[in-house]
């Protein structure tokens, strides 16, 4: 019996150390005069076939962690964090959060890194933020990964509640939208809104989603994802079929990949499809 247990931890610690081959640590930066303590994980060996992660409003950079378990992005260096007023970083002025402070957040990372050219991979507002950095770095990004990020007014579905149901608490406006994605129709609902306590400054909801909200309802996000010079793939959620640009963009050459089982939350609830389809866009 011990024997047995100890042969079952010696393989987990082998199996641990041949797929979590990556470093955690925290950087410090001033963007547009705010102080910022980031939390990063990084795999930074040559910096070539460097991927930079950006993840969803409420989520976190272990999003995105599980790189490490597919030997087929063996080959890529990545950099994830979690944006400033989220999860494990800090923000001296949550509330002066907008996507162009955290498109300026990306652009200093990368500094930070000497990073020169990158794809990247953006979930909802870190789509919405990848997109934007893509658009004032298209020379840069070598592909664009979009998980459901914003390019049309109809995906503000969560970020347009700050509109729809307005409160000057931050808290309470926390609160309610917790309970109100919890029992959305969505795989994932359940597990997102569970740790949305933990990830989110309730300082930071308002500035965050109104920048969202103004951006998509400009006009502007779908002609510069469409005019972005690198490989583009849309991914979303079955239950997200019905999105109505779908086979507009299509038809413009950006390459679709519907991931099944899920809806706004493919690394919650079918992270291997959605990994094979990443990888898909980084060839």
């Amino acid at each position: 019996m011990f024997i047995s247990m100890l042969s079952g931890f010696l393989y987990l610690g082998v199996m641990m150390t041949q797929f979590i081959n990556f470093q955690q640590q925290a950087i410090d930066l001033n963007v547009n005069g705010v102080d910022l303590k980031l939390s990063v994980i990084h795999r930074l060996r040559q910096k070539k076939n460097v991927i930079l992660f950006l993840h969803g409003f409420g989520s976190s950079k272990e999003d995105y962690a599980n790189i490490s378990y597919y030997a087929a992005l063996n080959d890529y260096d990545f950099i994830a964090y979690d944006a400033p007023g989220f999860a494990q970083s800090f923000c001296a002025s949550p509330e002066q959060l907008s996507i162009e402070f955290l498109v300026s957040t990306a652009k200093s990372v990368l500094a930070h890194y000497e990073i020169d050219q990158f794809h990247v991979v953006g979930h909802s507002m870190g789509g919405l933020t990848a997109l934007q950095l893509a658009h004032e770095l298209p020379k840069r990004v070598l592909s664009f990964t979009d998980i459901e990020g914003n390019i049309a007014p109809e995906d503000c579905f969560l970020s347009r509640q700050i509109v729809q149901f307005p409160t000057d608490d931050p808290q309470v406006f926390l609160e309610q939208f917790i309970e109100r994605v919890r029992v959305s129709y969505d795989p994932a609902a359940a597990l997102y809104a569970a740790n949305l306590k933990l990830k989110v400054n309730p300082t930071s909801i308002k500035p965050v989603f109104s920048s969202m909200v103004r951006l998509s309802d400009s006009g502007l996000l779908m002609d510069q994802f469409l005019n972005l010079p690198c490989p583009k793939m849309f991914m979303y959620g079955v239950t997200n079929r019905h999105l109505s640009y779908l086979e507009f963009i299509q038809a413009q050459g950006v390459q679709l990949a519907e991931i099944e089982y899920c809806g706004h939350f493919p690394m919650y609830s079918n992270p291997v499809q959605m990994w094979q389809q990443i990888e898909l866009n980084l060839r």
